[in-house]
C-alpha cells in the first residue's frame, strides 16, 4: 500500500519567505520509505486559523493516511499547533507522542520542553513535530517503525492481527 501523506510546515519566517523549509522537506524524503506519495504541501504561519484551515482542507479534498506537522510545538506564546489541532482529534494516540520525547531525550534535554502531540480524526493519523530539521527528522524516525501498522489499523486492514484480537 502506497500512504498518503500532507505536511504542513507551521512557521511565521517560512509563510513570509524569510525562512527556507528544510524541516519539510526532510520528512518529505522520510516518508518515502513507507512507502508514500506527499500529496499535500504547505507552509502556513503560527496562527491557529491558519494551521485548522489546511488541516480541513486535506482532510476533505484528499482523505489522507497522515498529516505531518512541522513546527509550532515548543513553549513561545507562537507555538500553537498543539491548540489548533486538539479539538479537531478524535483522540489522541499519547504513545507515539511519548516516543518521541523519549528519543529527543537521548540526544539533548530540551526534549522534554516539545509539546509534540498525536491524534486521529477520522481515518487519518496526524503527528506534529519540532520545527528544526533534526527535531523534525528524529521525531518521525522515532515512530517510524510503528507508522505503517498504525495506518493500516486506521484503514480497518487488520490482516497481520491475529485472528483472536480481530473486530467481530
Amino acid at each position: 500500500m502506497v500512504y498518503r501523506v500532507c505536511i504542513l510546515t507551521v512557521s511565521t519566517k517560512g509563510s513570509r519567505g524569510e525562512r527556507t523549509d528544510e524541516s519539510g522537506e526532510r520528512l518529505a524524503e522520510m516518508v518515502m520509505r513507507l512507502p508514500a506519495e506527499v500529496v499535500g504541501r504547505a507552509l502556513v504561519s503560527d496562527e491557529v486559523p491558519e494551521i485548522r484551515k489546511q488541516v480541513h482542507e486535506w482532510l476533505k479534498a484528499v482523505d489522507p493516511h497522515l498529516i505531518l506537522l512541522t513546527g509550532g510545538t515548543g513553549l513561545s506564546p507562537r507555538d500553537v499547533t498543539p491548540q489548533a489541532l486538539a479539538p479537531l482529534f478524535d483522540y489522541e494516540v499519547p504513545g507515539l507522542a511519548e516516543a518521541m520525547r523519549a528519543a529527543g531525550l537521548k540526544k539533548t534535554p530540551h526534549a522534554m520542553l516539545s509539546r509534540s502531540v498525536a491524534g486521529v480524526k477520522g481515518r487519518t493519523l496526524m503527528l506534529a513535530v519540532p520545527g528544526s530539521p533534526r527535531g523534525a527528522t528524529d521525531s518521525v524516525e522515532a515512530v517510524m517503525e510503528a507508522l505503517p501498522h498504525a495506518l493500516r489499523m486506521l484503514r480497518d486492514d487488520v490482516s497481520d492481527v491475529p485472528a483472536a484480537h480481530r473486530p467481530s
